[in-house]
This record gives C-alpha cells, structure tokens and sequence, in this order.
C-alpha cells in the first residue's frame, strides 16, 4: 500500500533528494491503493460495459479505504479470479482483496484475514424446469461446474456426490453459459453469487436456486500473510461499516432486488 506523504519536512527532503539528482524524475503516484475484486459477479463484483465496478464486494472494500484515507478515485481495482488470489497477495500486485473469498484453515497458512464482513452458504444454481435435483446427492452421474480455486465443487465431490462428474472453469461467467445451453446440470457456489447471477435481466425466468445450505461460508478480506497492522485497521474499519449502519444498506441494494437475505452481520472474528 502506498500512503501519503504530507507535512512541509517531508516536501523539504523530497525536493532536496529531486535535486541533488543529476536527471530526477517523478517516481509515480503515492496516493493509490490497488483492491482485487470479482470482475464477473453480478451483485458482489461486476465490472460493467461502461468501465464502472459495483456490487457488495466493491461497496465493502470502498468502505474500507476510505477509513484507511483513500477515495474512491484514488483506489485501482484488479480482477482476482479464484486461483490467483493468493498469488496475488503474495506477489503484492494487490493490497487487499475483497472477491467473496471464504476463510479457511488452508487459506489461512498463505494469506491473513480480516472479517468475516458476511456469512454465504453453499447452494446449487439449476435450469427453473429441473426436477430431478432436489438434493447434492441427485448430482452423482451429473455434471457439475464450478470453478478453479472455489471450495464449493471440492466439497460437493468429496463428501456429497462423489460421482457427479466436475467441470471447473476460470469464472462463473463461464459456468453459467454451460447451464444455460445445457451442457452442464448444476452450478455450484455460494448462495450469494448465484442470487446474482439469477437476477440478470439476461437470463430472467432460466434459472432457480436449489435451496440448500451445504455449507457456511465466512466471506473474508484477504491480506498479505502476517500483516497485522492492516488486518486491524480493516477489522476496525468494518466494524464501523456494521454499527453505521452502512453495510445494511449495501446488503439491501445489492442483495435485496435478487430476494436474498444474507442474515444480520457476522461477528468480526479474524484477529491476530
């Protein structure tokens, strides 16, 4: 993270390090704080046609940098698809990310959290006129699609349709193609992400959520392993977000037109 240098002693020594170089020159802005999000998630992280980002992710991690002193024009978003998140962090390409990223004791070995700021639960995405799913294990003999890097297809294979046969893409987006034409039978990930999806314009009526709890989700926001100091300052800046008031909002915008009820505000557990 680049922070600002202010105070006339910091200005006195920056002109003098200018000036005693033989051909200086200006080393970039320190005024950016660089936030991966989802570029394809309708409701938590879209990118839309225009160059804009919304969703609850980007209203989160927008909170956020402003508690930390960064306006909205002074933050740079960068897509973050599942895999490369924790590269991502690890390689500082990005400060923080906010990309519907569930906290888990393998995550936690590479990268640090703060949060949770919401609690997800595992579901399944299917055409409105399927009948033949009403539970995980009518996906074995089916296929499955979900993407790299996501715990939802791993969770559904391993514990509860050990024969459905899984197909994992990059993004979402591309899942939902596969649904729509049929050439998979089920999307899985978190409930939150396919209210989203199912809520486009695009695809009105197409589609229906499963209505099953497989698992609790923590959304959390990743860090670069072991950096405490910032791990507070966003816990304290989500906290504020909670008691203010403004992460209800975000949640009714977001969340409210797809009829999804998230629940109250998660308790902000993740703490050095």
């Amino acid at each position: 993270m680049r922070f600002r240098k202010t105070g006339a002693a910091v200005a006195a020594a920056l002109a003098l390090a200018v000036s005693a170089t033989a051909c200086g020159s200006d080393s970039g802005s320190d005024d950016t704080i660089t936030i991966g999000i989802k570029f394809d998630q309708p409701g938590l992280g879209l990118k839309t046609p225009d160059g804009a980002y919304e969703g609850f992710d980007v209203d989160v991690a927008t909170y956020v940098a402003k508690e930390l002193g960064y306006e909205a024009e002074d933050i740079e978003w960068k897509q973050s698809p599942s895999p490369e998140r924790e590269n991502l962090l690890s390689r500082g390409d990005v400060d923080m990310i906010a990309a519907t990223y569930s906290i888990t004791d393998e995550r936690k070995e590479k990268v640090s959290f703060a949060g949770p700021y919401l609690i997800a639960h595992q579901d399944l995405l299917i055409r409105s006129d399927e009948t033949a799913i009403t539970d995980a294990s009518d996906l074995n003999d089916k296929n499955l699609c979900s993407v790299g890097g996501s715990t939802s297809a791993q969770n559904v294979k391993n514990e509860l349709a050990p024969d459905a046969e899984l197909q994992e893409f990059d993004t979402y987006s591309k899942c939902l193609d596969g649904l729509s034409k049929g050439t998979v039978d089920a999307l899985t990930t978190d409930d939150a992400i396919l209210a989203g999806y199912a809520a486009q314009d695009n695809y009105e009526g197409q589609f229906k959520l499963a209505g099953l709890n497989l698992s609790d989700e923590n959304y959390g926001i990743g860090l670069k392993k072991g950096d405490t100091e910032m791990q507070e300052k966003v816990n304290a800046a989500l906290e504020k977000m909670i008691e203010d008031g403004s992460w209800k909002e975000a949640v009714d915008k977001h969340f409210g037109p797809a009829g999804y009820d998230p629940g109250e505000a998660p308790e902000i557990t993740e703490k050095s």
